[in-house]
Parts: structure tokens; sequence; C-alpha cells
């Protein structure tokens, strides 16, 4: 397994940064295309490299049509050689079984650019999580050890159950197995996705959970990770609703960062920010699911910083 060499040197945890630390850098371009996308990534610094490089993104759930298209994320995914990697998931639908997440993969047009490998088609490993207040270790897809070099790429919008996901809840969550899925979204309580619905822990020990997950993955990868946000189709529901709500605001662009905490606060900022009056949909959505306190938790845990310099760069 190739993270080994990246985490040795991460004694304990790379994203944090100590209190004279500079802010993390967030790339944005409003340029929602091909050379948008190959822009943020080149200005991080930080090429995918190794023998297997994952690119983690969402293929949506079959009936939703929100989630990022293979014309878009195509030339990247190409240039650093990379597979699509996903995971089963845990509430049923179309993308609960391997066949079927691959069959919807294929429909969504991602099999035509990369190969796609769901990780947890056959088992799981844990991964252990330091500090965390719910889970001491993560459930993920047995194939993610064989990966090198991590690219997330993220649909930024809103969420049924976290207000919001974005760069965190694709590294826990999505590379959770399907009974890593139950474990996160049970604080902890029960990995059996048949009981996990029925009895949810309260909001703010799911949206703990979910951040110490992803410490989880920061821990492991090191410096072998990087971080895109796409924010367009920003409906408030996932891609993983097979039935979302239209977006109620414009787009807005793409975003970057080493530090995922810092990318997914710079996101909800521009929501904010928007002049956009249809914002007021997805701010409820954030604001209703307590969502940015998976922001705060994750920077309690030292995954990243809140604190952040955007740098524009269409000026």
């Amino acid at each position: 397994m190739q993270f080994a060499a990246a985490t040795a040197g991460c004694a304990a945890n790379p994203g944090k940064e100590d209190a004279t630390a500079a802010p993390a850098k967030v790339y944005m371009t409003r340029d929602i295309s091909p050379a948008g996308l190959k822009a943020v990534y080149e200005a991080l610094g930080r090429p995918a490299e190794g023998r297997k490089v994952a690119v983690k993104l969402s293929t949506g759930e079959p009936g939703g049509n929100n989630y990022l298209k293979p014309a878009l994320i195509g030339d990247l995914v190409r240039e650093v050689k990379g597979t699509i990697v996903e995971c089963n998931t845990a509430y049923g639908g179309g993308r609960a079984a391997t066949e079927d997440h691959l069959k919807a993969a294929a429909d969504h047009g991602f099999t035509a650019i990369a190969p796609v490998d769901i990780m947890d088609a056959e088992g799981e490993v844990r991964l252990p999580v330091e500090g965390g207040r719910h889970l001491a270790y993560d459930i993920v897809g047995s194939h993610f050890m064989e990966y090198d070099f991590v690219v997330v790429l993220s649909h930024f919008k809103g969420h049924a159950m976290g207000g919001f996901g974005g760069a965190i809840k694709n590294i826990s969550i999505g590379i959770a197995s399907s009974a890593g899925k139950a474990w996160i979204h049970s604080a902890g309580k029960t990995t059996d996705v048949g009981k996990v619905w029925g009895n949810l822990p309260p909001q703010d020990d799911f949206l703990e959970a979910m951040a110490e997950a992803a410490r989880a993955i920061v821990d492991h990868c090191g410096e072998r990770i990087l971080y895109i946000n796409v924010m367009n189709n920003l409906s408030v529901d996932c891609d993983c609703d097979a039935h979302p709500e239209p977006p109620r605001m414009g787009d807005i662009g793409i975003l970057a960062s080493l530090d995922p905490v810092a990318l997914d606060k710079a996101c909800v900022d521009q929501v904010y920010a928007s002049p956009d009056e249809g914002k007021v949909h997805l701010i409820e959505r954030m604001e209703s699911r307590h969502g940015i306190h998976t922001l705060e938790h994750a920077e309690a845990l030292g995954i990243g910083s809140q604190q952040y310099e955007l740098v524009d760069l269409d000026k």
C-alpha cells in the first residue's frame, strides 16, 4: 500500500496549522469548464502522482441530473490517469449493490472517461480516528488501500442531512463502505444499514462523526491528496437524491485547496456572499441542519482551518 511513506512523516496531523501559520490558500475561478478545472488543479502545485490515482466523486443516483458531468471532468481525470472511485450506498436505491452501481456509472457516462472502482465490492478495512468523540475508527472500502494519491472532486450543493456536501462529506461518507456509511450516520452505534435509519443520533453527533471519519482519511493520505469543489447546479439536495429539487440560484465557480476545511468554508461563504436572491433556499438548508458544525468540529480535530486566503484566478 503506497500511502505508507506519506503518512509516516505526518506525525499526527498534516492538516493542523499552528497559531502563526499563514491561512490556507483557496483558489477560485468562475470558469466552470474543463479549462477552469485544470486551472485550479494546477494552481494547487501538488501534482497527482503515483502508480494508481483515485478520483473520488459521486457517480450520481439514477434519476438525478446534478452530478458532475463527464464532459466537465474528463480532461482532468485523463490527465492524472485517474480511476474514478466510489463505495456502495447505505440507503438502497440504484447504487446499493456493486453491479447496479457500475451500471449507474456507465449510464451517466463515467466509464467512458476512466475505469470505475467500487471500492467496497470486495470488503472493507478500518482506519483509526485520532481524537474522535464518537468514532474510534472509520470503515472504508478495501480497495482504497491500493491507491497512491487521491483527487477529491466534489460537487458542492445542499444535503438533506448534512446541510451541505463538499470535500469533508466526500472523503467521509463518500469513501466509507456501505457499512461504514451506517457507522457514520449512527455516530458509531451500528454498521447495520437496516437499523441505522430508524434510530438516528442527535444531529450534531452525526455531523461530528462525519468530521471524524474525514480525519481518518486526511491522516491516512498525508500530502497525497487534494480537494476541488465545483459550485454548479446548486440544489438544496445531494446527488444521492434520485429526485433532487431544481437549483434555485445560479452557478458560482470552481474552488480548490489543500485544506478541505478551508475549501468547504470558502464555498459556504460564497453562497452567503452571492447577490442571487435564490440563495435563501440553500442557506435555509445549511442552517436548518446546522451544517457549519461539521467544519467547526473538523477544525477542532486539526483537519484544517476555517481561516483562508481566497486567490481569484480570474484577476
